[in-house]
C-alpha cells in the first residue's frame, strides 16, 4: 500500500494496523484497474471466485465472464441471487428494533467480528476502497471505506458503480471514514448456516457493516442506504426509498413525480418509458377471467428525466420554506436496474441500447452470457428449479444516464407503489385498488408506516409474495435497510409530511385492478394523466370517497390525450367480476392488515398527531376524518 495514502487516512488502530499488515493493499487508480482485477489479473475471459472454507476445502461463490459490454456475474446458489429479506443482523447495542447478533444467534458478534478482521488480515491481498456514502456534490456525502478481498474485485466494481469512489491519487487529507464496509465471503459457511447475513456494528462517530455475502443488494447497495437512515435517525432527516422524475408534457407543462414503495413497487418503472406494442398503442389491460384486452393510445409520449431510481435523500439542508414542497436528491452514483420485464429484443428500446451499448463495460447479475459475446439483458439465467431467475440486474453509473437531472428537485406528486394479486368475487382479495387514488396526507402516512410487499415481489427470495400473502415492508418501506428504531422514523416521516404541504399523494397499484392484469401499464397510464393535467388538483364533483376508506379518493372519470379510461378500472366494484360482495370481502382483507401493523407503532415516543390517526384507522374513520388531519388542499373549488 502507498504510505503517502495511508498517511491521508484518520483511522482506528484496529484498521490501520490490518492495514499495514496484510502482504498486498491496492488502493485503485481507476475503474478501468478495478475491473481487470475482477477477472482476475491474469486477463482471461472467465474467472471462479474461490475462497477456502474451514471444514469444506474451497468454495465457489460465483463465476465472473467477460463479456463485450462488461462482466457477467452469476452465484452458484439460486439463493444467493436474490436479497434475502431477513439478512440485517445487528451487532452492537444502541437501540433498535431489529434482530440483535445475540439473539439470533446466541452469542455477542464481538467475536465473530475480531475472527473477520483477522482473516482479511491474512488476506494475500486486499482492495482498499475510498468512497462517499450520499451526494457529495451537494456537501451531503460522508467519507467511507470498502475492505475486500481482491479476488471479490467484481463486488468492489458494483459498489463503484453504486456508490462512487475516490481514486488513489484523488484520497484527502484527514479521510476519517464514517462507514467501513467488511467482505468476508467465508464467514457465510462456518458461522451463519449459508444464509446471506450483514451485520450492522453502529458506533456514535462509526458504521461498519460486515458482508457476509457476494450479492450487493444488503450490502453495496441497501448497506450504505442503511448508513444513510442512521446518520438521517440521529440528525433529523430522511433517506426515501422512491424513484423521482420530473416529467414535461408535450404541452411543456412541467412535473415532479417521486414514486415510493417495496421492492418491485414500481419505482424503476416510473422513470422508464412505457412498453409499447408494435402499433405504438399501450397495452393497459388483460381481463383474466374472459381474455379480454384493452389499449390505450397516446399520440405524443411524455419527455421523462430521471432524478433518482431507488434511494432519494431528504435532507432538511435541502428544503425550500417558500415553495413548502419536498426537496430530494440522488442519494447513489448508479442504479441496480431489474430487467425480469424485458423478456425479448425490443420491449424497452432505451434501456436495452443502454445495456448493450455503453460508453464502458457495465457489471451484469443473474444473466445468461457467454464470453467474448455481448451479454443481452433479456437473456436470464435460468435457476436450477429449470425456471428463469427472477431478479436479473445490471448496475447503470448515473453519469452514464441520458436526460438525468443533476442536484435536487422540488416533488409535487408523490405516489406510492403496491404489487396487487387478480381479485374477483368467487376468489376475493387485495386487488380491489383502482388505477390511481388520490390520499389526504394522513393516510399518505399511514401506507407509509404499513408498505405492503405486494404480490409476486421479483427481488426477495422468501416466497411470500407468491403465495399472495400480503407482508408488511415495514416503516417508509425502508425498514428492512434501517436498523434504530420503526417509531423514530415514523415520526420523521410524519413532520416531513406535515412541514411539506404543497406535495401531494397518490396511490397507484400495479400487476392487478380487480380481474385485470395490468403488469405496470396502470402506473404509467397514470403518470401520463397527472402530468398531463399539471398534478392532482380536482374539482370536488370529480373526486368522491372510496369505498374502502383507507383509499382515500376514487376518481369519477379519467381521459388521457383523449382516451376515456372505462370506470371499472377506477372503482374496481363496478366490475362485473367483482361486484360489491367481492370488493368488501377485499377491503376487510387489506383494512384488517392495516389494522394489524399500525398498532406496533403505538408506544409512548409515537408524535401525538400519529397517534391520533392511527386510532382514527383502528376505529375506522372515514375519508373526511382523515382529511381533517392535515388538510393539504387539492381541490380546485
Amino acid at each position: 500500500m502507498d504510505r503517502d495514502v495511508l498517511k491521508k487516512l484518520v483511522l482506528s488502530d484496529e484498521l490501520g494496523g490490518l492495514l499495514t499488515r496484510v502482504k498486498e493493499v491496492i488502493v485503485p487508480e481507476s475503474r478501468e484497474a478495478i475491473l481487470e482485477l475482477a477477472m482476475g489479473r491474469r486477463g482471461e475471459g472467465t474467472f471462479d471466485v474461490c475462497f477456502e472454507v474451514e471444514g469444506k476445502g474451497p468454495v465457489q461463490e460465483a463465476t465472473v465472464v467477460r463479456c463485450k459490454n462488461g462482466i457477467s456475474v452469476n452465484y452458484c446458489e439460486d439463493y444467493m441471487r436474490r436479497r434475502d429479506p431477513g439478512s440485517m443482523v445487528i451487532g452492537d447495542s444502541m437501540p433498535t428494533d431489529k434482530i440483535t447478533h445475540e439473539e439470533r444467534y446466541g452469542k455477542p458478534f464481538a467475536e465473530t467480528r475480531q475472527k473477520t478482521l483477522a482473516w482479511l488480515e491474512n488476506r494475500d491481498s486486499l482492495i482498499l476502497l475510498p468512497f462517499m456514502a450520499g451526494p457529495s456534490e451537494l456537501g451531503l456525502g460522508y467519507p467511507s471505506l470498502l475492505v475486500c478481498p481482491t479476488n471479490a474485485a467484481f463486488f468492489a466494481l458494483a459498489l463503484v458503480d453504486l456508490q462512487g469512489f475516490i481514486p488513489k491519487a484523488e484520497v484527502f487529507d484527514d479521510f476519517k471514514p464514517r462507514a467501513v464496509v467488511y467482505v468476508a465471503p467465508p464467514f457465510r459457511h462456518t458461522d451463519y448456516d449459508g444464509k446471506q447475513v450483514v451485520v450492522h456494528n453502529r458506533s456514535d462517530d462509526l458504521h461498519e457493516v460486515f458482508a457476509y455475502n457476494l450479492y450487493p443488494g444488503p450490502s453495496a447497495k441497501k448497506g450504505i442506504y442503511a448508513v444513510l437512515l442512521d446518520i438521517g435517525e440521529q440528525e433529523g432527516w430522511s433517506t426515501l426509498h422512491a424513484s423521482t422524475v420530473r416529467v414535461v408534457t408535450p404541452y411543456e407543462l412541467t412535473s415532479v413525480i417521486m414514486h415510493e414503495g417495496a421492492s418491485g413497487g414500481g419505482k424503476s418503472e416510473m422513470i422508464e418509458t412505457y412498453q409499447r406494442e408494435p402499433d405504438g398503442r399501450l397495452k393497459l389491460a388483460t381481463n383474466t377471467v374472459t381474455g379480454e384486452e384493452t389499449f390505450l393510445r397516446i399520440a405524443d409520449a411524455l419527455e421523462l428525466n430521471p432524478v433518482t431510481d431507488d434511494i432519494a435523500i431528504a435532507h432538511t439542508s435541502l428544503q425550500n420554506e417558500n415553495s413548502r414542497r419536498l426537496v430530494v436528491a440522488d442519494a447513489e452514483s448508479g442504479w441496480f436496474v431489474r430487467v425480469d420485464h424485458i423478456t425479448e429484443y425490443g420491449a424497452l428500446p432505451e434501456i436495452e441500447k443502454s445495456a448493450i451499448h455503453p460508453p464502458e463495460p457495465l457489471v451484469f447479475l443473474n444473466m445468461d452470457a457467454a464470453m467474448n459475446a455481448t451479454c443481452l439483458i433479456w437473456e436470464h439465467v435460468m435457476d436450477s428449479t429449470g425456471e428463469v431467475c427472477p431478479n436479473p440486474r445490471f448496475v447503470m453509473p448515473r453519469r452514464l444516464q441520458k436526460n438525468v437531472v443533476n442536484g435536487s428537485v422540488e416533488v409535487d406528486i408523490r405516489s406510492f407503489g403496491i404489487r396487487t394479486p387478480p381479485s374477483t368475487a368467487e376468489n376475493p382479495n387485495y386487488g380491489i385498488i383502482g388505477m390511481f387514488h388520490v390520499l389526504p396526507a394522513s393516510l399518505a402516512w399511514l401506507w407509509r408506516l404499513v408498505a405492503p410487499r405486494g404480490f409476486a415481489n421479483p427481488s426477495i427470495s422468501d416466497g411470500a409474495g407468491a403465495e399472495s400473502k400480503m407482508v408488511s415492508e415495514g416503516v417508509g418501506s425502508f425498514w428492512p435497510f434501517a436498523t434504530g428504531k420503526k417509531v423514530a422514523h415514523a415520526n420523521l416521516l410524519l413532520q416531513q409530511i406535515m412541514s411539506t404541504p404543497s406535495t401531494r399523494y397518490i396511490l397507484i397499484p400495479n400487476q392487478h385492478i380487480g380481474a385485470y392484469h395490468v403488469g405496470f401499464a396502470g402506473q404509467w397510464a397514470t403518470r401520463e394523466y397527472v402530468a398531463r393535467r399539471g398534478g392532482v388538483k380536482f374539482r370536488h364533483e370529480s373526486l368522491s370517497e372510496s369505498r374502502c376508506p383507507i383509499l382515500g379518493y376514487a376518481l369519477e372519470e379519467m381521459k388521457v390525450d383523449g382516451t376515456r379510461i372505462s370506470r371499472r378500472f377506477l372503482k374496481v366494484h363496478t366490475q362485473s367480476e367483482v361486484g360489491i360482495e367481492g370488493y368488501d370481502k377485499g377491503a376487510k382483507i387489506l383494512t384488517d392488515f392495516f389494522k394489524q401493523e399500525l398498532r406496533q407503532y403505538l408506544t409512548p415516543e409515537l408524535n401525538p398527531m400519529g397517534r391520533q390517526i392511527i386510532e382514527a384507522c383502528l376505529n375506522d374513520a372515514s375519508v373526511q376524518a382523515y382529511y381533517d388531519f392535515i388538510p393539504h388542499n387539492f381541490f380546485t373549488n
